[in-house]
């Protein structure tokens, strides 16, 4: 009787064992050897172009195979909503802060209470501009005055020689924004040695498509102004710019050279239509890099102070071949 009990106890804890098991597979997910799952709360910008969609798809992606619980706010391109998000992440005492700044300034204030409520924070794809730069742990992303560079140097390249002048018009990004800044910087960095390409109107268009094609539309009223080249700090710009173009009856990518950054699917098969000439990745699938920056300073390990993305060139001549590796 005595050896049933047993044989009967024993069965019960096996059963047990695998009930718990399952539920630690389920519902359990991202707590490992007991550990208590990381929070991490995260303020995107917007949903202002493909390229943010993919940076949030890839975020939000990664966190879940991580199995890091993620707060996901969306600040709708201001400034402010950025600022209450961040507070109330403070506020639910989460274990790394992460966000997408709309601007490089302002965040002093903030980020100051972070840091005095014991909360890391690490800032991704955009830079910031603060007195105490220990108020962040990292900033992972891109090198956006790099890109300009690449843009410029392409457009070099490609007019190379060409004597007569050669006539830019500039659709930027956000302005204060960190891409919009350093892509301007980066591009007229390269292009100072060559007096012959002059940027001869710039305007901003905010990333979006929209507003890319309403710039166009005024550079194109303006009767006085000739463009040979149009550099457009985003392929939204660029495609909305392109738009506006043809029904102007101009030819994009052939009247007018383009060059954009991004990288998207839909710039390459604007490529492909022979309508855009050239863009600059800018690398949005930065998740899972996120998420091993997230454990590595919970972990208390150091991190560099920059992490960048790899990121290429692609002309026109390449998208063909190229655009079924594309991923956003």
């Amino acid at each position: 009787m005595r050896g049933k009990i047993v044989i009967i106890t024993l069965l019960g804890l096996l059963i047990m064992s695998l009930v718990l098991a399952a539920c630690d597979d389920g519902m359990g997910k991202g707590i490992e050897h007991g550990e208590k799952r990381i929070v991490l709360g995260f303020s995107q910008i917007g949903a202002e172009s493909v390229w943010r969609s993919a940076n949030t798809k890839s975020i939000i992606e990664a966190a879940e195979e991580s199995g890091i619980e993620l707060k996901f706010q969306d600040a709708q391109q201001r400034h402010e909503n950025q600022i209450k998000a961040i507070r109330a992440f403070i506020a639910q005492q989460v274990d790394v802060i992460s966000f997408s700044p709309v601007v490089e300034s302002g965040w002093d204030a903030v980020l100051k209470e972070a840091k005095d409520a014991g909360i890391p924070v690490i800032v991704a794809d955009r830079t910031v501009d603060v007195k105490d730069d220990s108020l962040y742990v990292t900033v992972i992303g891109s090198d956006f005055t790099e890109e300009g560079r690449r843009c410029a140097r392409w457009l070099v390249e490609k007019m190379k020689g060409v004597k007569e002048e050669v006539n830019i018009a500039e659709i930027q990004g956000t302005p204060g924004s960190a891409p919009a800044i350093d892509r301007k910087k980066g591009f007229e960095e390269i292009l100072k040695d060559y007096p012959n390409f002059k940027i001869v109107k710039t305007e901003t268009g905010d990333f979006l498509r929209s507003r890319g094609k309403e710039v166009m539309e005024e550079f194109l009223k303006d009767g006085d102004l000739k463009i040979d080249v149009l550099f457009a700090h985003n392929d939204d710009m660029a495609l909305g710019a392109i738009e506006a173009m043809e029904e102007h009856g101009i030819k994009p990518g052939k009247d007018i050279l383009i060059v954009s950054v991004d990288a998207s699917r839909l710039a390459f098969e604007a490529m492909i239509a022979g309508k855009l000439n050239c863009t600059v990745e800018c690398n949005p699938l930065i998740g899972p890099q996120l998420m091993k920056a997230v454990r590595d300073v919970v972990e208390g390990k150091t991190l560099p102070k920059r992490i960048f993305v790899e990121e290429s060139v692609f002309p026109a001549e390449v998208a063909a071949e190229e655009l079924p590796n594309r991923k956003y």
